[in-house]
């Protein structure tokens, strides 16, 4: 039998306008990671996708981007590793708090977007994130991606760390994540992303864009919630996990 996490990045509606399918899909995963107000998501939003966890049994993760509304957090802004370990910190109290006033706890935190992808080639921004929520919540898990410097600097912090794959993007052959700029960088075809996803499961390797074979460590598979196929992708990997001898079970275990 093999374990892995199935996590989704949810909450990331605003106001009158909707963004995902948290309803759909936060029963069919094991870990949320829930946006925390500042490239997404409010506290009504934040509210009610943590009831929804609650409710289901799934670990809620914080989900922090760049103070980016209007590019979704996918633009690279300017900031410094101490202003950027701050506004983690800022974001993990607001959902920290609405989690801990419904009863519930955040258990786990992945960064989103522009940061994510800096932090998973830059030390310095990755450590300082690292640092700053080892003295908010040491005993916090950091999603980052599988290799990355991210997965460093959580082990340097003292921070337990998880190797993040993700069934609807596509690698370069180190290991990284192919831009959404380029082409090719989301998958998109439902047999291609079971494939990739149980090869990743099973054998610890995937397929870049150039046809390398990668070697990858999988803690925790993500499906990002903002896509148009998100919630047929999660259904799929649940039939093929349960085809394939695999359970989704959260990191918090």
């Amino acid at each position: 039998m093999y374990y892995v996490d199935l996590n989704s990045d949810l909450g990331e509606s605003f106001g009158a306008y909707n963004i995902g399918n948290d309803s759909g899909i936060i029963p069919l995963v094991s870990s949320a990671n829930l946006a925390c107000g500042m490239h997404a998501g409010d506290p009504v939003v934040m509210a009610n996708a943590v009831k929804l966890c609650a409710a289901h049994g799934v670990s809620i993760g914080a989900h922090p981007g760049y103070p980016d509304m209007q590019g979704f957090g996918r633009r690279e802004l300017a900031l410094t590793p101490s202003e950027a370990d701050m506004y983690v910190r800022y974001q993990l109290g607001a959902l920290s708090a609405v989690a801990e006033s419904l009863g519930g706890r955040v258990t786990h935190v992945k960064l989103h977007g522009a940061i994510y992808n800096r932090a998973a080639k830059d030390y310095a921004l990755a450590s300082a994130i690292c640092e700053g929520l080892a003295k908010v919540n040491p005993s916090l898990i950091f999603l980052g991606l599988a290799n990355s410097e991210m997965i460093r600097a959580a082990a340097g912090a003292g921070l337990r760390a998880a190797s993040e794959v993700f069934a609807d993007r596509a690698y370069e052959d180190d290991g990284t994540l192919v831009a959404r700029s380029k082409p090719n960088s989301m998958i998109h075809d439902e047999d291609e992303m079971v494939a990739r996803v149980i090869r990743m499961i099973k054998r610890d390797e995937v397929v870049s864009v150039n046809g390398k074979i990668v070697p990858i460590k999988c803690d925790s598979v993500c499906v990002h919630g903002d896509g148009a196929r998100a919630l047929a992708f999660v259904k799929r990997l649940r039939e093929a996990f349960a085809d394939n001898d695999i359970e989704a079970r959260k990191m918090a275990i």
